[in-house]
Parts: structure tokens; C-alpha cells; sequence
């Protein structure tokens, strides 16, 4: 009797695992841009696996403020739209070219469509195979951290180059981006100037790694800037709060000094003169994370620093609540009424 060959028992395990999967699963989904009230929680098609792809069945989903952008029509997008940028799952099915993923992988990956029970993703796209004892702790911990800290160490090394006891000021510290950004920051030589609505979140950005704090409902930010760095100002700023303070961050940096932004939490910055930035030959930029990931090379050796950093426990990801997928709005909520610390996930 003859026996299959590998290869064949490999197609009709891909062949079983695909019947197995639904037609249709929940996402959160747009149809049009506005509110709250724009978003589905609804059946809508698992999509479709090409050649190319694996198809994830997801875990844990992030919840970032960029799906609001979309939601709102600050970024443009097809409709409808699965919200979502980051999760992490299992490799349910795969594409009969693929060969860098096996079924039951545990993945964890950056990617459109996330807010849902199941993800297409081309199998050279950012998606890194996680090692397989990661427990389910560990899924955690990989959704909560992709787009954060991987923001905070693409910015750090590459806008701009920190020097030892560089002041560098930091909006939203106690965020899940702030609190990444804090400690990069400092492992790097950084004396970070913290900026947070509360004292329990300027306690929390210091805890992460910030040397000095700015209450920004009752301090003057700029006048405790130039207080401690002693009026010159800071070498660089990170500003993911957008229109209500660029103005404020453009007068604290110093000269030479560098504006990195790349939020718009209080909303898009207003259309800019260039010639602001001559006086004190300020640099301006306005990077996204996969701006620098945009070769498989780059891809590979950040996904790698995530890895080590989050298996070494070398940053500290902090999770302050888990929602289910169908209570997303409550999550988006509650993190663009900017009241949360830490990271949001979704459980799926």
C-alpha cells in the first residue's frame, strides 16, 4: 500500500483545517465614516486566503487610536472597512506557495482587519512566527506591544539619534506608547520629560523611566520645559497629542532641536508655514512606524527586538483591561476620552 507523501499530507492537513472554517465571522467593521455610531459589531465574511497568505485565527487584538482616525475620515479607507492593526493567533490555513508558516503557528503580526475572529495576512508581510512555548500570558503581551513598542524603538533609533543627556520631551506618558517611549527613551541616555493629565499618571510615567514631570491640567508646559533644561529647551520631542499642542512643542524644542509627530489625538495639526521652523532650524518630521519597516531586512531585525525585549522582560508592557470584541466601543471609548493608562486589548 502506498503511504502519501509529506507533501501531501501537508496539503490535506491545509484542506481539513480550511473546511473547518466558517464563511462568515464577527468584525468591527465601518460603512461609512463618522462616530461611535458608525461602528458594526456584525457577521461579515472571513476573507479569503491566496496563494501567498495564511489565514489567522485571531487571540488578542490592540486598541489604538489610528482606528479612530480611520473611523473619523482623518485617514482614508475602502468601505467597508475591518478595523483593526495588530494582533496576535494561530495559523489556521495557508496558501499552497507558502513556506514560511506552518498550521498551528503562534504569530503575532501588523496588519488591516485585525477586529475580527480570523485575518488574511500575505506571508511576507509584518508577521513574525513567536516561539512555541509562548503561553497564552505571552499573546498578551505581543498584541499589547507591536505597535507601541516597536513605535518607540523604530523612533528612537531612527528619528532621531539620542545622545546621552538628551532632554527629550514625551506627550502621553502613561500611555501604551508613553510608557514604551519612556523606558527606550531611557535605556538609550534620555533624561525624558514627562507629560500627563494627572498625577497618578505622571507617578506611573516615572515609574516607566521619566526623570521629570508637567501636569498638563494645572502646569505651564512650556515654562517647566525651559525650567529644567534651564531655558535652552529640549533636544527632541514626541508628540502623539497633535493639534492642541504642536505650538507648545515647537517653542520648547531648542535650537537644532527635532519635533517628531505622529499622533492626532486632539486632532490634525493645522497646515504649517515652513518657515516657522528657520528661526531655530528646527527639524520636523512626521513618521509611521511602518515607514520603517517597509523591507522584509527591516522587518526581521525589529520583530527580532521585539522578541528579545518582550521574552527578556527587558520593557514592561502594562495591560490595564481586556475587552471582548463585541464591547469595542466601550474600549475606543474609553481610550479617546484619553482616561486610560497603559494598553487596551481585545480578546477574540
Amino acid at each position: 500500500m502506498l503511504r502519501p507523501t509529506i507533501s501531501a499530507v501537508r496539503k490535506m492537513a491545509t484542506n481539513a483545517a480550511a473546511t473547518a472554517i466558517p464563511s462568515t465571522h464577527k468584525a468591527v467593521f465601518i460603512r461609512e465614516t463618522g462616530g461611535l455610531e458608525v461602528l458594526r459589531y456584525e457577521d461579515y465574511p472571513v476573507p479569503k486566503v491566496g496563494d501567498n497568505d495564511i489565514l489567522v485565527k485571531n487571540k488578542y487584538a490592540g486598541v489604538n487610536f489610528i482606528e479612530s482616525y480611520f473611523r473619523k475620515g482623518i485617514y482614508p479607507s475602502e468601505k467597508p472597512y475591518v478595523l483593526g492593526r495588530e494582533a496576535t493567533g494561530i495559523v489556521v490555513a495557508k496558501g499552497q506557495n507558502v513556506t514560511k508558516f506552518d498550521l498551528n503557528d503562534k504569530v503575532a503580526y501588523i496588519c488591516a482587519g485585525t477586529l475580527a475572529q480570523y485575518t488574511s495576512v500575505n506571508e511576507h508581510g509584518k508577521i513574525v512566527r513567536l516561539p512555541e512555548s509562548t503561553s497564552e500570558e505571552k499573546l498578551k503581551l505581543y498584541a499589547a506591544s507591536l505597535i507601541q513598542v516597536m513605535t518607540a524603538v523604530t523612533f528612537v533609533r531612527e528619528a532621531y539619534t539620542i545622545q546621552k543627556g538628551d532632554f527629550a520631551l514625551l506627550y502621553a506618558a502613561a500611555g501604551g506608547a508613553g510608557l514604551a517611549f519612556n523606558q527606550v527613551l531611557k535605556s538609550a541616555g534620555a533624561r525624558v520629560i514627562a507629560v500627563a493629565s494627572t498625577g497618578a499618571k505622571l507617578q506611573l510615567a516615572q515609574e516607566y523611566g521619566a526623570e521629570f514631570l508637567i501636569n498638563s491640567s494645572t502646569d505651564d508646559i512650556l515654562a517647566k520645559v525651559l525650567e529644567y533644561t534651564n531655558g535652552e529647551g529640549v533636544s527632541v520631542a514626541y508628540d502623539s497629542v497633535g493639534k492642541d499642542t504642536f505650538d507648545t512643542t515647537l517653542a520648547a524644542v531648542k535650537r537644532k532641536g527635532t519635533i517628531v509627530s505622529f499622533g492626532n489625538a486632539s486632532g490634525s495639526v493645522d497646515p504649517l508655514h515652513i518657515g516657522r521652523l528657520t528661526p531655530k532650524n528646527v527639524k520636523l518630521l512626521r513618521p509611521s512606524l511602518l515607514g520603517y519597516l517597509g523591507s522584509e531586512e527591516e522587518w526581521d531585525f525589529y520583530s527580532r527586538q521585539l522578541i528579545e525585549l518582550v521574552d527578556g522582560g527587558k520593557v514592561k508592557v502594562l495591560i490595564s483591561k481586556v475587552y471582548p470584541l463585541s464591547e469595542y466601543k466601550q474600549a475606543t471609548t474609553a481610550l479617546e476620552a484619553r482616561k486610560t493608562v497603559g494598553k487596551l486589548l481585545i480578546e477574540i
